[in-house]
């Protein structure tokens, strides 16, 4: 579970960092997150933070860590899932292999 959760916190850590470093100073707009996760999910600082939540569910060995874990699972997800759609129809060259939360599959 520990291992688990450290994983996740560098996906979760380096997606934020993407995420912050988008744009540069006195830009706007939005720009297609690239680098790390984010080339094959559109949530990879989802990914990382549900990850860690998993992790410590595990490592918690609770009933309260483990619905704490499928509760943000499950609100995140939906996120996931939201920016995807949001992120196909925002760009038309939207990297079409990429998935929203899990790669490969979802």
């Amino acid at each position: 579970g520990s291992v688990l959760w450290f994983i996740g916190w560098l996906v979760n850590i380096h997606s934020d960092h993407i995420l912050r470093n988008l744009r540069q100073p006195g830009e706007s707009g939005y720009k297609i997150p690239t680098g790390g996760m984010f080339e094959y999910v559109s949530g990879a600082n989802f990914l990382g933070e549900i990850t860690e939540w998993v992790g410590f569910a595990l490592a918690g060995h609770s009933v309260h860590s483990v619905a704490f874990a499928i509760f943000t699972a499950v609100v995140l997800a939906s996120r996931a899932v939201a920016h995807h759609k949001w992120y196909l129809v925002k760009f038309e060259n939207y990297p079409k292999k990429r998935r929203a939360l899990i790669p490969f599959l979802f």
